[in-house]
């Protein structure tokens, strides 16, 4: 196992009618400014349950921020923040928004041109507080530094995570799912799976602890996936889903252990190229990943099949094979994509996403030897 420190200073708060605990969490005397996204808060009741909470507070709004939050709408958003003098933001609905409202809080208080947070990885010093009403499971950005802002103009997709990005409190509500379409919901699910196997399917160093974590989460999304698709409804598996995604993310399962997160980085150039979903890229190019890299992942396959999928096979190539196929039925029983055929592209319509990562000289994977060369292959194997 490797060296680690771990820090996590988010308070979580969870279970059903926990909104209105905002009133004692919104520090007082603060001018806030409520961001959130389309609108579907107003429509499953979350909005008038936030007013409700803080109807004693000042409280500004900004909606309209999209499912891969842009950097144009971020930045108008920061001139709100400047307009009122805001001084804490209190995001409404799932990962997009707050990781939208990550990047505005440091954008706010940033000394220069704040695309250089995410293009050039100036350190953040300086960041408004931001608190959180998680109606969306997915990115477990509710108790995590880490945050994801695109650009058309540029077709770029970028990551920044900065220990001032730490929510002060995230209120994690399962009942604000039970509305959420099935997209949303399956989307949700195997983005939280992906987020797992980034920092579990690597390579041995002797952290059984951690590896039985991260196996738990991925038996727990395997048994609550497909149920809450049958049955929106269950308040439980809604529940399950919920703290599986926050627990996939918060740092835990990732303490002491290598990372690879080489399908994150692809599937972000992907998203920006073609707008596909985010979770919908990581369902696709995970599977070319794991044949691409199945040597390197060997050990973790093996035990990966054995402990998730109960793969009993002598054989070790066999054994591998068969983890993969089941990672691919499982995304098939989520309803999302596993190939770039089945959202009508070729391997040479996203080319391009090898040629911006290699302008960027990105070298992925946990041995930082995935070159864009490789990329351009595992494109090839998500045919």
């Amino acid at each position: 196992m490797y060296n680690f420190s771990y820090r996590n200073p988010v308070k979580l708060i969870f279970g059903k009618d926990t909104i209105p605990e905002l009133r004692k969490e919104v520090p007082s005397k603060k001018h806030i400014l409520m961001t959130y996204g389309s609108g579907s808060i107003k429509k499953n009741g979350v909005y008038n349950q936030v007013q409700e909470a803080l109807n004693s507070f000042q409280l500004f709004e900004f909606g309209g921020i999209e499912p891969n939050p842009q950097y144009r709408t971020c930045m108008k958003a920061v001139e709100v923040v400047h307009q009122h003098n805001i001084d804490f933001i209190l995001s409404v609905g799932g990962g997009s928004v707050l990781d939208a409202s990550k990047f505005i809080a440091a954008a706010a208080e940033f000394d220069g041109e704040p695309w250089d947070i995410l293009s050039k990885s100036v350190p953040v010093k300086k960041a408004l507080p931001v608190g959180a009403v998680l109606t969306l499971p997915a990115t477990g950005s509710e108790m995590n530094i880490n945050s994801v802002i695109s650009r058309k103009e540029t077709g770029e997709k970028l990551a920044f995570a900065s220990p001032l990005n730490y929510p002060v409190f995230s209120i994690c509500d399962p009942t604000t799912t039970l509305s959420l379409p099935e997209r949303q919901t399956a989307n949700g699910v195997v983005d939280a799976f992906v987020h797992v196997m980034e920092q579990y399917l690597t390579f041995p160093v002797n952290a059984p602890l951690q590896d039985r974590w991260a196996e738990s989460i991925l038996l727990t999304l395997v048994e609550q996936g497909p149920k809450v698709l049958q049955n929106p409804h269950d308040y439980d598996s809604r529940a399950n889903i919920m703290f599986s995604a926050t627990m996939a993310l918060n740092g835990l399962i990732g303490l002491g252990v290598p990372q690879d997160w080489a399908t994150h980085q692809i599937g972000h150039e992907l998203t920006a190229l073609h707008g596909i979903d985010h979770a919908r890229t990581l369902s696709i190019i995970l599977p070319a990943v794991m044949k691409h890299q199945r040597e390197a992942k060997k050990q973790k396959l093996i035990q990966y099949g054995k402990r998730v999928w109960d793969i009993d096979e002598s054989d070790e190539n066999k054994a591998v094979e068969l983890a993969i196929e089941k990672t691919k039925s499982f995304f098939k029983r989520m309803g999302v994509p596993i190939c770039l055929k089945d959202v009508n592209l070729t391997p040479d319509d996203c080319r391009q996403a090898a040629v911006q990562l290699g302008k960027r000289n990105a070298r992925l994977g946990e041995h930082a030897n995935i070159t864009s060369k490789k990329v351009d292959e595992i494109i090839g194997l998500a045919a």
